[in-house]
């Protein structure tokens, strides 16, 4: 049941055109990307500035209102649906989309919540810079979504995740508090840095409103290429070598299968293979130098012919052009809409050891091949930094009424027991949510969790910030 009173306040503080209360303005808003979770909402409310979501933090206080921060909604987690209580205030930041300042002497620049991450590359493109942020995503996230899933995708393996890139942060608490916390200081010992709370905390915490982001030179050279092998173990030899030789110009080294290559293909028009087969494993890689003097696309060249004398790879393929280089992406940039195609994933975000890849994904094709012979085991992920993503494909229509669920519950089981044996992570980049609550349970232990739990409750001790996430 609505609150007429909530609801005409909360109209009066972002004006009644962009604050939604009818279901058919609200279903984009209560679902999430992948059509596994549904939930309701009271009203979604869309502020555009930080005053508004102050006005917003401190009416739902008020009146207990829970409170579901969204940015692009392309999560694979369902992290930013509402449960269906229809009791939550749904606060939408994508009106909050300004590039406030880009400073050069700090390094960075001052975004809103609401930017979209492709937005913000190709400004700081514009202005000589380069922000390295870059996920399948990236034309359709924001970057509050990004900093409180604390995001990983391609460069990860040169610049670290989301969390390695946020010099500062604007935030709002539950009880309408304002954190500004901006400035972009590289060196603060000074007590606890509440910042690094807020970066994967989901909004379970408050609202992240803007950020202070790291900037970089821009890249004058730029390769990729593409290699085939056999196993698993030579693509570690290959990143072995590429970083000894390289160093930091290695910006990216993205791993597929087979079974994955060909799902893009069979689901997608626009993506195209460029060896001459599909091989069991593929490695993609990114090079970068910024500056004119260095033949980086020689020391690749002669790093990879290297690799195929000693056997290492099998083939290899050069990009010769920006176009190239964006064919040799296509089929990994494609993977999540041709996995939602294809039918129900079983999606895993491990992290494990780079000494332990080989072992991990021996494991869980052995193990998952032996229980669920009917399915499809695809792998795709950044070997670079440890994060595989293992999605096993069921038929759901093999797998009538609970047993689907049943499914999905023995094979996330099968890969989380392979994963801590080896002293990895059940999630590297895409969060918990609602998908991973049981198994972040089961994976951190028990004084992990109450230390989890203590923090929640000296931010939100109503428990009103998206609520039925991580902990809950």
């Amino acid at each position: 049941m609505q609150n007429s009173e909530f609801i005409r306040a909360a109209s009066a503080i972002v004006r009644p055109e962009n604050l939604f209360t009818e279901a058919r303005d609200l279903d984009a808003f209560v679902n999430d990307w992948r059509d596994r979770y549904q939930g309701r909402a009271c009203a979604v409310a869309r502020p555009g500035s930080t005053d508004e979501v102050v006005a917003l933090m401190r009416l739902c206080a008020e009146h207990g209102v829970p409170v579901v921060p969204q940015g692009g909604n392309t999560g694979l987690c369902g992290a930013a649906t509402p449960d269906d209580s229809g009791t939550a205030l749904v606060l939408w930041l994508g009106r909050m989309n300004r590039i406030r300042q880009l400073n050069e002497v700090d390094g960075c620049i001052v975004v809103e919540a609401g930017a979209i991450l492709q937005h913000i590359q190709e400004f700081t493109a514009e202005q000589g810079y380069f922000f390295p942020m870059s996920l399948g995503a990236e034309g359709s996230c924001q970057i509050g979504g990004n900093i409180s899933t604390n995001a990983g995708g391609t460069a990860v393996l040169r610049y670290g995740p989301m969390r390695d890139l946020v010099l500062g942060l604007e935030v709002v608490l539950p009880d309408g508090t304002l954190c500004n916390w901006l400035t972009p200081l590289r060196k603060n010992t000074t007590g606890y840095d509440l910042k690094h709370l807020f970066i994967g905390a989901e909004g379970t915490l408050g609202i992240v409103t803007a950020a202070s982001l790291k900037v970089f030179a821009a890249p004058r050279q730029r390769e990729s290429a593409m290699v085939s092998f056999n196993q698993i173990e030579s693509a570690l030899s290959l990143l072995t070598r590429l970083r000894s030789q390289l160093g930091d110009r290695l910006l990216s080294c993205e791993i597929i299968n087979r079974a994955q290559v060909q799902t893009v293909l069979t689901h997608m028009q626009g993506p195209t293979w460029p060896l001459s087969e599909v091989p069991p494993w593929a490695l993609i890689i990114e090079v970068t130098e910024t500056l004119d003097s260095y033949k980086l696309r020689d020391a690749l060249e002669q790093l990879l012919g290297q690799a195929l004398e000693d056997g290492i790879i099998d083939d290899a393929v050069l990009a010769s052009s920006s176009a190239q280089q964006e064919a040799l992406w296509s089929v990994r940039h494609n993977v999540s809409e041709a996995n939602k195609r294809a039918g129900y994933g079983v999606t895993h975000d491990t992290a494990v050891p780079l000494s332990s890849q080989g072992i991990f994904v021996g494991n869980v094709e052995r193990r998952l091949g032996e229980e669920f012979p009917g399915g499809q085991m695809l792998i795709v992920g950044h070997i670079g930094d440890g994060n595989l993503h293992v999605i096993h494909l069921l038929d759901a229509a093999d797998y009538p009424g609970d047993a689907l669920k049943q499914a999905a519950a023995r094979i996330n089981r099968i890969v989380d027991e392979e994963t801590l044996a080896l002293g990895g992570a059940i999630s590297a980049e895409h969060g918990i949510g609602q998908s991973n609550k049981a198994r972040l349970k089961h994976s951190k232990g028990n004084v992990q969790i109450a230390l989890m739990k203590r923090v929640k409750a000296a931010f939100d001790p109503e428990c009103r910030m998206n609520p039925g996430k991580i902990l809950d």
